[in-house]
């Protein structure tokens, strides 16, 4: 069996298919592997046993784990799928669980008109929940974002309360994109408000109570996939699709500064991992239409799930995780860490979550 520790290795040069004069091909991949997933419809999981593959364990049950959400000072996380109509899953740390979260039967909309006015309603049906960020609130009441594919191309907002048992989550309001702009990740803003990147457009959008969608300054054709922002919001963290490289975009400056960190492989999600690093994780192929080919077909020879620890003040990168596609994570998108290990979520069909050793700083 492959080990993944093979992984721990220099981080690889861009391959030649993500030149910047293929923005367009570019685009037209990300986009695929936004909507492909969706294509596939209703995926059969897989029936073998949650067993480990070597000293990588899972968490069964999630269908398609695009992305991960951790609720702040809790055991629990939150996971979105695109499969069928989508829902939000629940995945307890303590013992490896997960349960549907939403939509429910149960779930009772509670619209704020006073900052979401204009969004049309609640929609429970076609929900097809993408890209995840957790706002920390007080008193164990935070806020939930969700990017939104089916009925509309939205930013959905719920009110997620923890309390003694698990937490509830409430649907509040939603911000529908302008037309055109397909969404993937968001971040909440320090000021109000949230940032969303838009691969089909290339670019970055922030959406304001007042002010509504305008387009972030700088964000311009930079293929950008994931997001995340510093806790200070002077800055983006964008996952450089294309490049194959971590962008560190600034926030409030002119000019806008903009430097790039290389990691060989093409960025889907970012996240805050530990000792002030991000985890940037994604998955790269041998060849142009080969991850394309994964999400569509299931072909997914050489592709492999790649993790890289960034440090956004050095301006560093090195691989933690390699992992050659299979039935058990078949093309990674996301990363976070849960104590001892890092978790490694993926699409195209797999019923699982990865757990990976956490590699020693």
């Amino acid at each position: 069996m492959f080990s993944w520790l093979m992984a721990v290795a220099a981080i690889q040069s861009p391959c030649d298919w993500a030149e910047k004069g293929n923005l367009m091909t570019i685009r037209t991949v990300i986009w695929i592997f936004m909507t492909g997933t969706l294509l596939l419809g209703s995926v059969v999981s897989s029936t073998a046993a949650c067993e480990s593959d070597g000293e990588v364990q899972f968490l069964c049950g999630p269908v398609s784990p695009e992305d991960f959400a951790p609720i702040p000072e809790s055991p629990w996380v939150v996971v979105s799928s695109m499969v069928d109509d989508g829902y939000l899953y629940l995945v307890d740390t303590r013992d490896h669980t997960a349960t549907v979260w939403f939509p429910t039967d149960t779930a009772r909309p509670q619209q704020d008109a006073m900052i979401y006015g204009e969004c049309p309603g609640p929609l429970t049906s076609q929900f097809r929940p993408h890209g995840l960020y957790l706002r920390a609130g007080d008193s164990g009441v935070h806020t939930l974002l969700v990017v939104r594919h089916g009925g509309r191309e939205s930013i959905e907002v719920f009110e997620v309360m923890v309390g003694d048992t698990s937490p509830t989550i409430t649907w509040v309001g939603c911000a529908v994109a302008p037309e055109g702009i397909g969404l993937n990740s968001v971040v909440a803003l320090p000021e109000g408000g949230f940032a969303a990147t838009s691969p089909q457009a290339g670019n970055i959008w922030k959406w304001h109570t007042d002010t509504r969608w305008n387009l972030v300054p700088g964000s311009e054709d930079i293929g950008p996939n994931g997001l995340e922002i510093s806790k200070d919001g002077q800055w983006f963290y964008v996952g450089g699709y294309g490049d194959q490289a971590l962008i560190r975009l600034s926030r409030g400056k002119t000019p806008v500064q903009k430097t790039s960190v290389p990691v060989g492989f093409h960025i889907d999600n970012v996240r805050w991992g530990t000792d002030e690093k991000l985890l940037a994780a994604g998955h790269l192929g041998q060849t142009r239409p080969s991850i394309r080919e994964c999400i569509q077909q299931r072909q997914c020879d050489g592709i492999t799930s790649r993790v890289a620890e960034v440090d956004p003040q050095r301006l560093t990168a090195r691989q933690i995780v390699l992992y050659p596609s299979n039935d058990l994570l078949i093309l990674g998108t996301v990363a976070i860490q849960v104590g001892e290990e890092i978790w490694v979520g993926g699409v195209a069909g797999g019923d699982r979550i990865a757990r990976f050793p956490a590699l020693s700083r």
